[in-house]
């Protein structure tokens, strides 16, 4: 809901704020181009206005654009406004011409910010409210309503943003994912199966302003053409997160490997395979300039993710290893995956569940593990790593 006479988008964000200037403006820099290629891959227009601590959107099409600034990692909010003259009558009238469109009944109230030094207006939040409201009450009462305000918990509530030489009035603030503008620190490895977890968790480190790199590992036979197409999918739906950064699916051959893991090895199968997964994303984080790893995993979630075991597979690589699920119920990251747009891919039945053995190890040890897996294991990996191909995704 907006405005009738709605001209622009007014875009929120939160942490830039407190930066220093000089990271803050260049950290704003990074989303007004964010936005910029997020309403291009959606074919809308408009002409963006950094201000400090907002932006604006000027467009002929402000529910697509807000829409758009809602799906942006590093904004907290948006809401298409109709802007108008910094003045008490201004807004009143503009609040007035709001109401008269889009009251449907029930009570209503009138909240206000004037942002500026106190010179900048011979008046005061307080006093746009006190305005507006009578304003609004009025337009309610010539509709045939009964005007009742009610500042806890309204029925229909606008909202007036003022600033120094321009004031807007909006209906909704629309919320985005919030976070740091993508791009704004460097890129890690994602491994991404395709599961519920994994595009959670790559998604998770998206909006802390990280470009994922997305790795998907075959496993030939005991994943199939389904399991592939599911992390291809699913990669896809985090590319719409990230127009302009050029996401890509790197994926690696690993068929041989799990065969010979799955028919060789036993309850401590699923750690050697972890350790070579983390392997082949390490070895591709040094090739393309990535500083880190993120998997889906939650503590206790599975036997390869108990405390121990997440130890002896940590153990493997240098870099760090981000699990943003780390201590999140499954329900919590199903639901997360219902709100991002990847749980129906995820779901997907690929039997992939093969590879695990009926008992696997939960407290294992890494002079265990170390002397359990194949010698050339990390070699393989290495080679695995180097011969992956490439796809590239379309958002």
């Amino acid at each position: 809901m907006h405005p009738p006479d709605a001209d622009s988008v007014l875009v929120r964000h939160g942490e830039l704020g407190v930066k220093s200037d000089q990271v803050r403006r260049k950290m704003e820099h990074q989303l007004a181009d964010n936005l910029r290629a997020m309403l291009d891959a959606r074919d809308l227009s408009g002409d963006i206005d950094q201000r400090r601590n907002r932006l604006f959107i000027h467009t002929d099409h402000p529910e697509g654009v807000t829409a758009a600034a809602a799906d942006t990692f590093g904004v907290t909010s948006a809401s298409a406004v109709t802007t108008t003259d910094a003045t008490l009558s201004a807004i009143a009238d503009a609040l007035a011409t709001t109401a008269r469109e889009q009251y449907d009944g029930g009570t209503f109230a009138v909240e206000a910010r004037r942002a500026g030094p106190p010179a900048a207006h011979p008046f005061s939040s307080s006093d746009i409210e006190s305005t507006g409201g009578t304003a609004v009450g009025e337009t309610i009462a010539g509709l045939g309503g009964e005007p009742v305000v009610d500042l806890d918990d309204p029925d229909f509530e606008l909202f007036v943003e003022c600033r120094a030489d321009k004031a807007y009035v909006f209906c909704e603030q629309r919320a985005g994912p919030g976070g740091l503008p993508l791009g704004t620190q460097r890129p890690v490895v994602a491994l991404v199966s395709g599961g519920i977890d994994s595009p959670v968790a790559a998604w998770k480190l998206m909006k802390r302003g990280a470009p994922v790199i997305p790795v998907y590992v075959d496993l030939g036979d005991y994943g199939g053409p389904d399991h592939r197409a599911r992390a291809v999918s699913t990669v896809k739906t985090l590319a719409s997160y990230a127009p302009g950064h050029g996401l890509s699916l790197n994926v690696v051959d690993a068929g041989d490997v799990v065969a010979d893991l799955t028919q060789n090895y036993g309850s401590l199968r699923m750690l050697v395979l972890r350790r070579f997964m983390l392997t082949v994303a390490e070895t591709i984080a040094h090739d393309c300039d990535a500083v880190g790893i993120v998997t889906g995993e939650a503590i206790g979630q599975k036997s390869s993710q108990t405390s121990a075991n997440i130890a002896v597979t940590d153990a493997v690589t240098t870099l760090p290893v981000y699990r943003p699920n780390l201590t999140v119920d499954k329900s919590e990251i199903t639901n997360h995956a219902r709100t991002i747009g990847t749980f129906e891919d995820s779901t997907i039945d690929t039997g992939c569940n093969r590879v695990a053995p009926s008992h696997p190890e939960t407290n294992a040890s890494l002079e265990a593990v170390r002397a359990a897996e194949p010698d050339d294991l990390f070699e393989r990996a290495k080679i695995c790593a180097q011969d992956r191909a490439v796809v590239p995704i379309e958002s």
